[in-house]
């Protein structure tokens, strides 16, 4: 009975998922279900004018109302995208919410490093080795950035580490192109020296307090509202 009900679970949850990412986008952009209605319908629509002077209207329908609906889901898909980064851009945690959003094979420790100044540093591990991703004021940021690199190198064990400053200043990458900034970094590292240096990464943070997120985003947001649109 309880592996018969985890499939309707599943869809419950991803149904909830897309409820609450339309809510969202709603929020910034209050005619999102008329857009997406006419979308879906000027599809539709153009297959039934193809139907009626290529004929027939039996394919052509059932093929409009298909590319309506993933017309609709893609345009969807990046509204919701764009709610979702504009409700946490400019918040302490910002970049760490976006960073959660990379799929398997990242490893993503937020606010490994944070100052009474709400300065904050990420850490991303992965096949291009250490990238510390840092947000809040860009001079001080630099100079964390900086303290947590050297930190870094120490148990690198020759893996690279990339230093990030995450913001829309010069130099900086904008939290809506980060993850993509992160993933078309060189990738350098095997699987099993990756597993080696999380090794060693653990050790470090061993010896560091532990320190509180700032108030912020909730990490898993943006997420949430991606993982909508991928029917996870």
């Amino acid at each position: 009975m309880a592996k018969n009900d985890a499939p309707e679970e599943k869809k419950t949850s991803r149904l909830k998922q897309i409820v609450s990412a339309y809510k969202l986008t709603r929020k910034s952009e209050p005619l999102v279900g008329l857009v997406l209605a006419g979308i879906f319908l000027g599809v539709v629509g153009l297959a039934v004018l193809g139907g009626f002077l290529v004929g027939p209207l039996l394919v052509w329908i059932p093929l409009g109302v298909a590319l309506g609906f993933l017309a609709a889901t893609i345009v969807f898909g990046r509204k919701v995208e764009k709610a979702a980064y504009s409700q946490i851009e400019g918040q302490a945690g910002a970049a760490a919410s976006a960073l959660q959003t990379l799929r398997r094979g990242w490893n993503v420790d937020p606010a490994v490093a944070v100052t009474k100044n709400s300065d904050i540093v990420h850490r991303v591990v992965g096949k291009p080795g250490i990238i510390l991703v840092g947000e809040g004021q860009p001079s001080r940021v630099k100079n964390l950035l900086a303290a947590e690199a050297k930190k870094h190198n120490r148990v690198a064990g020759g893996a690279p580490v990339t230093q990030i400053v995450a913001g829309k200043g010069e130099g900086e990458i904008d939290i809506r192109k980060l993850t993509k900034y992160v993933m078309k970094l060189p990738a350098v590292l095997q699987p099993s020296e990756i597993t080696d240096l999380l090794q060693r990464l653990k050790a470090l943070d061993a010896v560091r307090p532990q320190v509180p997120m700032p108030k912020g985003p909730v990490p898993t947001s943006l997420k949430g509202a991606r993982q909508a649109m991928r029917g996870r």
